[in-house]
């Protein structure tokens, strides 16, 4: 983190105890407000704002978390890309039901999304592959993710075996390797506050649009 960006968190720290959340109107729309969360979260300095705790289940109920990067979000949903073998895309194509918490401490906030899931098209899925670097294309070929690896020199193996794979060609999109768009049945916005009596504000999609609640702290 540069000096500018930590003077910028410190300054920033603590700005949302003072302000808190307004009281929110039913039509309001959520994805506008994740917007504006997600930008503050960008210019106070944080170290990789876009990452988020993806939670999943097997059909049994048994649950699972990892931290994930979301590329890309819109109206439609979220969208975070991963081998189509890892244990989260098999939970995934069983039960498409997920969870996500965006987590930024210096501004003492949180964002819980939960909705359905679906597998994105090749397409979209093809056109993020060609903006990620050599190096992380690469990987996505060489790793059999979630698979049990032996020793730290089988996947040194994998890697040069796909860089002379693929040496002086484009590295095209695996087809086991995608992404999923968490479509938001419901958004919580968490806002810290002084002696712990947090805001919290929760939006439900219903068919006429977003309906919000004020929730106890």
């Amino acid at each position: 983190m540069s000096i500018r960006a930590k003077l910028k968190t410190l300054f920033t720290a603590g700005k949302g105890v003072a302000l808190g959340l307004p009281d929110l109107a039913a039509g309001d729309d959520p994805v506008a407000l994740f917007g504006e969360w997600f930008r503050a979260a960008e210019e106070s300095g944080i170290l990789l704002p876009e990452t988020m705790i993806l939670s999943t289940c097997t059909p049994a109920g048994r649950p699972s978390a990892r931290a994930v990067l979301l590329k890309r979000w819109n109206r439609d949903g979220f969208v975070f890309f991963t081998n189509y073998g890892s244990r989260k895309a098999k939970e995934l194509d069983e039960n498409p039901l997920a969870a996500l918490l965006f987590h930024w401490p210096i501004l003492e906030r949180q964002v819980r999304i939960e909705g359905t899931v679906e597998r994105i098209s090749e397409e979209e899925s093809a056109a993020y592959f060609r903006t990620r670097s050599r190096g992380s294309r690469v990987g996505a070929w060489a790793s059999r993710q979630s698979e049990t690896l032996p020793e730290r020199s089988a996947l040194e193996e994998s890697v040069n075996k796909i860089k002379q794979r693929f040496a002086g060609q484009e590295i095209p999109l695996p087809s086991f390797w995608g992404g999923y768009r968490v479509t938001p049945e419901s958004i919580e916005f968490w806002q810290g506050r002084a002696n712990r009596l947090h805001d919290r504000i929760s939006y439900h999609r219903a068919e006429d649009g977003w309906h919000t609640e004020r929730l106890w702290p």
